[in-house]
């Protein structure tokens, strides 16, 4: 219970956090599936595929490549917060980011999947975009029905539950840290639930700008704080 407390995880929960990043990292460096499972502690073939989707976002053989065989489109749009991007697989949105510049915005997701087919499409993201704009300038909409792609959504399954409870949070309204992880089970792992915060990959779909920290004060945002306290504000004001 200590444990749990202080890291937002069960001991359990986060062995296997830690098993799959070992994984990822022996993946990266080249070694075969086989000995990279075993490497990083798994028992068999058969445990590690059954978590692959929600672990590596994909097989761990497409994983080791780099995201080969893997679709990406996205599209870039100007807003009020800067250069938005949207990136989404045939199952729904995988990331939104805000920056400065394209470039890095592409390069970022390019990062993560050096080998993955990723096509410009705004036509074709626009169902996407839209909202997603509409909800920036104030526009009354509800972003939460938007599906998500959980496969490129890995985290620990503490970030995940952390995730669904930010998509309850009302539009206009606030929650603080504290009050997330108790809503979440985990009464006491506030700065875990800052940390999936901070890891969030969808910005504004999965809102996590609506969590403040005990003081009222806004608090980090992995976009930067002048970003977050514009959403807020713009919250605030459409009601």
């Amino acid at each position: 219970r200590t444990f749990k407390r202080a890291t937002g995880l069960s001991p359990r929960e986060y062995l296997a956090a830690r098993r799959a990043e070992r994984l990822k990292e022996k993946l990266r460096a080249g070694g075969s599936v086989t000995d990279a499972l075993y490497d990083a502690g798994y028992g068999g073939s058969s445990r590690l595929y059954e978590q692959a989707d929600g672990r590596l976002g994909m097989q761990p053989g497409a994983y080791k490549r780099g995201g080969e065989g893997v679709r990406l489109r996205y599209a870039l749009a100007e807003t009020s917060l800067g250069r938005l991007l949207v990136a989404a697989t045939d199952r729904g949105i995988a990331a939104v980011s805000f920056g400065d510049r394209e470039d890095e915005l592409a390069a970022d997701l390019r990062r993560e999947y050096p080998k993955a087919e990723m096509v410009r499409a705004e036509g074709e993201m626009s169902q996407w975009l839209a909202p997603l704009c509409a909800a920036l300038d104030g526009a009354p909409v509800d972003l939460a029905d938007l599906p998500l792609d959980v496969r490129s959504l890995r985290a620990s399954a503490f970030a995940f539950r952390v995730w669904r409870e930010l998509r309850k949070i009302p539009r206009g309204e606030t929650r603080t840290y504290g009050e997330i992880a108790a809503a979440v089970g985990n009464p006491g792992a506030a700065r875990a639930v800052g940390h999936a915060c901070a890891t969030n990959p969808a910005a504004v779909v999965i809102p996590c700008h609506r969590v403040v920290r005990g003081d009222g004060e806004p608090g980090g945002y992995r976009w930067g704080k002048g970003r977050k306290a514009k959403l807020l504000a713009a919250e605030r004001a459409a009601g």
